[in-house]
């Protein structure tokens, strides 16, 4: 079974995918599918940055139980 890319090896392809695409000397074919594969590359970067925000965003409060950050804020 092959390991997961990080999201710092995603966004490598990703930049590598774009800038191939920018100077504009990839066939047809072949820039269709780059864009497809950076697409669903910056599909999943989406995808990690907001469950590392929804993450980060909570805190536990005094009963052990997570909460928004906001709110944890809120109660003290």
């Amino acid at each position: 079974m092959a390991e997961q890319p990080t999201f710092e090896q995603n966004l490598s392809q990703l930049e590598t995918i774009v800038n191939q695409l920018e100077q504009g000397d990839v066939p047809l074919e072949q820039a269709l599918d780059q864009f497809q594969k950076g697409v669903a590359l910056s599909k999943q970067l989406q995808s990690t940055l907001e469950g590392a925000e929804k993450t980060l965003t909570k805190m536990m409060n005094e009963n052990g139980d997570e909460v928004p950050f906001e709110q944890a804020d809120a109660n003290e």
